[in-house]
């Protein structure tokens, strides 16, 4: 990941194709050693291609990637009818306390 951050970066910066150089100056900027073999690798595979486009196609795929909190409220949707009203009041009060403590998260202004 630290090698195309610091590819992305460079991109960024204005260098539309970075060299093993470049990358090695960002990441020795933070104290990072860069490893030549996976440089090149990382060189080789970016070559000739369209970074906006390799981002583009990667949101696509993650887009179909489950997130999670599906089976979560799935199973939480049917409650039993007797028990709905004193389950509905103990969520209020539950997210009552949470945006209580949600609001200051410890820190004062003037602190």
């Amino acid at each position: 990941m630290r090698y195309i951050a610091a590819y992305l970066l460079l991109q960024i910066g204005g260098n539309s194709s970075p060299s093993a150089a470049d990358i090695k100056k960002v990441l020795s900027a933070v104290g990072i050693e860069a490893e030549q073999e996976r440089l090149d690798k990382l060189l080789s595979e970016l070559s000739d291609k369209d970074i906006n486009q390799l981002i583009a196609e990667g949101s696509s795929k993650l887009s179909s990637v489950p997130s999670g909190g599906g089976a979560v409220a799935a199973s939480g949707a049917a409650p039993a009818a007797g028990g709905a009203a004193p389950a509905a009041e103990k969520e209020e009060e539950k997210e009552e306390e949470k945006e209580e403590s949600d609001d200051d998260m410890g820190f004062g202004l003037f602190d």
